[in-house]
């Protein structure tokens, strides 16, 4: 095997990947935290939202003195761009079992005055203490095998601007929900595949933040195309996943008024529910 070839095989470990990396946050002061958000997690013209759910996640993790994130609401006000930013927190109420913080991502505009790009409330507790009882009508999608599905290396762009975060994922769409990639889209606002980190790294709960906003729009099969900036989104960590890749459905029921919501689930490769979440965008009509 060529040294070019073993370099590829070796995969990326949880702690040690490119995405945790980009999501990593340096302690200024008590509470505040500087990242260099990346270029390579943008999609059309700005930085992916689950992304930057996860640069929050990470410094939330880093000022609570619990590590996982339960549930995580977050309101995107303007879009963030590569490059420097700032992450204030600040911790609402600790408890036994969960904590609550708060936290907002800023960067400067061109003349120099602070922007106020995300503020995200949370609730933060030890997923390895939860009971193993599950009770649940839920069950996972049904996504044809990995090698009958396709990604974006299987065809063109459909979108003007960057697709660099598509080369930082393992990403296997159901062809059923593929339909808008071949200019015939379904009608229905179904997303769904298989998803993982291209590095090979596992997911964890901080992850989870990025595979609900990673797949390609549910606009896109409804039939329209364009960037859907997301205004609120929330995640629900039901449990830390299991090794191996995840499957991600997401569907839209209701687009009016030029908004739409996309509720997603993530099963984990033991058939686990390990989030959940709902988010409201915006669309671009006509």
């Amino acid at each position: 095997m060529s040294e070019a070839a073993s370099a590829q095989a070796v995969r990326a470990t949880i702690g040690d990947s490119e995405f945790d990396r980009d999501t990593a946050v340096t302690l200024r002061a008590p509470g505040v935290y500087d990242v260099d958000l990346s270029p390579g997690w943008t999609i059309i013209s700005a930085v992916n939202g689950g992304y930057l759910l996860a640069v929050l996640g990470r410094a939330l993790a880093d000022a609570l003195p619990h590590d996982d994130p339960f549930t995580i609401s977050a309101h995107y006000l303007t879009a963030s761009q590569p490059g420097p930013a700032v992450v204030r927190t600040d911790v609402v109420r600790t408890g036994r079992t969960l904590s609550t913080g708060q936290a907002s991502l800023l960067q400067y505009d061109d003349e120099g005055r602070e922007v106020e790009r995300i503020r995200v409330l949370a609730s933060y507790g030890d997923l390895s203490a939860l009971p193993d009882d599950v009770r649940t009508t839920a069950t996972p999608p049904a996504i044809p095998p990995m090698e009958h599905c396709f990604g974006p290396e299987d065809g063109p762009a459909p979108i003007d601007g960057s697709s660099a975060i598509t080369e930082r994922l393992m990403l296997k769409l159901d062809p059923s929900t593929l339909g808008w990639a071949l200019g015939a889209p379904s009608g229905r606002g179904e997303m769904r595949a298989w998803f993982g980190l291209a590095d090979g790294r596992d997911a964890d709960p901080l992850s989870l933040l990025l595979a609900v906003d990673a797949l390609p729009p549910t606009a896109f099969e409804i039939g329209l195309s364009g960037w859907v900036p997301t205004v609120e989104l929330t995640v629900h960590v039901r449990c830390r996943p299991a090794p191996g890749p995840l499957r991600v459905s997401i569907t839209t029921r209701n687009l009016a008024g030029g908004f739409l919501e996309e509720d997603a689930e993530v099963w984990d490769s033991a058939d686990r529910l390990v989030a959940q979440s709902r988010q409201l965008a915006r669309v671009r009509l006509g």
